[in-house]
């Protein structure tokens, strides 16, 4: 029987004609990249195929930031929708969407949930903000909605309304951070509520990684599924690209959609990587209206596997983030990302809750500070986690310890609208 995916070279194919479109409309409608172009001296007509894409000039996230409107390619009256990044590695950039994008953006969270073993008789439980200019939230609920599946708007937090209502209404699914996964998994505990009689029998776990650069579970991953007997599956995805990578019933890496998004992975030298070693994640958007991007440096470091996925499909998988650019931290000659402190932290059972914070020393350097709410804060506890960070780390960093109440003030500033894990005050 003939697979209902596109080849590799009909990907290919479908890729390089959608990337002809991109480039005239930049050139016509796009202020940044029409000037761009004409500054590079750089021949628009002359790109026939994906091939040809390292001819083109990168921009990355400081040219967002500083000429955000300069990507507008659409007048003011067709935009319908200001969506907004994070801030995370710096000010928040806003996306504007026409009614096309947000289609667009539909059909993408669609295919993610159906990638993800959706089906139209599932009931999910979004335990996520659906405000604050949260692109991902609008379109987990647009995708679910065009899959036809039932949909329960919770928002974040309150594990004991999570339950309760997951007991009322019965939901198939979640769609949750991991780590509010635990806090699920530790109130059910602490109620003696039996977790695994519920309906939930899948996760679709976004914003942290659940799984290493193997594609095993990582600490966290394996937490959860050790009390709770559900498929987790990971994904990634930023506001800029209005595109998802979510992972099939194989969970070995995060499908790209090809007819939605052009993705490379670059060294420092903006060379292609080979599989398997660690790039820069730069994309280019297909399809969208409002702010195409071409050839847009992330700021996030993955790997990828193009080897034939058991799914069927044939397109490119990324790995979960292995870390950002910008937050990579030198401290005392070790480097280190953020999520590998995190797993870490999830390891050692007496933390609880934990937020990382780096910051300039008095000559220049990265310091650590560990903000830590742990379940006994006695001095043999603090000398155990020090002796094991000391053990695992090769450094020692700094540690405050705090109660709950003061751990929530520090992971949910008021402005923001996902929980802090990492605090970065270099300048």
């Amino acid at each position: 029987m003939a697979s209902i995916f596109p080849t590799k070279e009909e990907i290919k194919t479908i890729q390089g004609q959608q990337l002809q479109k991109l480039m005239t409309y930049l050139n016509e409608y796009s202020p940044f990249y029409k000037e761009l172009f004409t500054k590079s001296r750089f021949n628009v007509a002359g790109i026939k195929s994906v091939d040809e894409l390292d001819v083109i000039p990168t921009t990355n996230k400081e040219d967002l930031q500083q000429r955000n409107n300069d990507f507008l390619c659409v007048p003011i009256n067709k935009i319908i929708e200001y969506s907004s990044t994070s801030g995370t590695l710096g000010t928040p950039v806003t996306i504007a969407l026409t009614e096309n994008d947000l289609n667009r953006l539909t059909t993408n969270e669609y295919n993610s949930f159906v990638c993800a073993d959706g089906k139209a008789d599932d009931i999910y439980q979004l335990m996520l903000t659906l405000d604050r200019q949260f692109m991902a939230g609008m379109a987990y609920y647009a995708g679910i909605r065009k899959m036809g599946a039932g949909i329960i708007r919770l928002g974040p937090g309150v594990p004991s309304l999570q339950w309760e209502t997951i007991f009322k209404l019965k939901p198939t699914a979640i769609v949750a951070v991991p780590s509010f996964i635990l806090k699920l998994i530790a109130y059910a505990n602490e109620y003696k509520i039996d977790i695994n009689s519920s309906s939930v029998k899948k996760a679709i776990c976004i914003g942290e990684n659940i799984r290493n650069a193997d594609f095993s579970l990582n600490i966290l991953g394996k937490k959860i599924t050790e009390s709770w007997d559900i498929k987790l599956f990971s994904t990634y995805a930023s506001t800029e690209m209005q595109t998802a990578f979510t992972e099939c019933t194989a969970c070995h890496g995060g499908h790209l959609q090809p007819d939605l998004l052009i993705v490379e992975l670059l060294d420092e030298a903006n060379r292609p990587v080979q599989a398997g070693e660690p790039g820069e994640v730069t994309i280019t958007t297909l399809g969208v209206e409002g702010m195409p991007l071409l050839r847009y440096k992330t700021g996030d470091i993955c790997i990828y596997d193009d080897s034939p996925c058991s799914c069927g499909r044939n397109s490119l998988r990324l790995s979960p983030l292995l870390g950002r650019k910008k937050q990579m931290i030198k401290f005392k000659g070790t480097t280190l990302y953020p999520p590998a402190l995190f797993d870490l932290l999830n390891e050692m059972e007496e933390i609880i809750d934990f937020v990382a914070e780096v910051y300039n020393n008095e000559v220049g350097l990265d310091e650590v500070l560990l903000h830590l709410h742990v379940a006994d804060q006695t001095k043999e506890i603090d000398r155990k986690l020090r002796a094991n960070l000391q053990a695992r780390l090769r450094v020692s960093p700094k540690v405050q310890y705090h109660s709950k109440e003061e751990m929530q003030k520090i992971q949910f500033p008021e402005t923001g609208r996902k929980a802090v894990r990492f605090i970065d005050r270099r300048n």
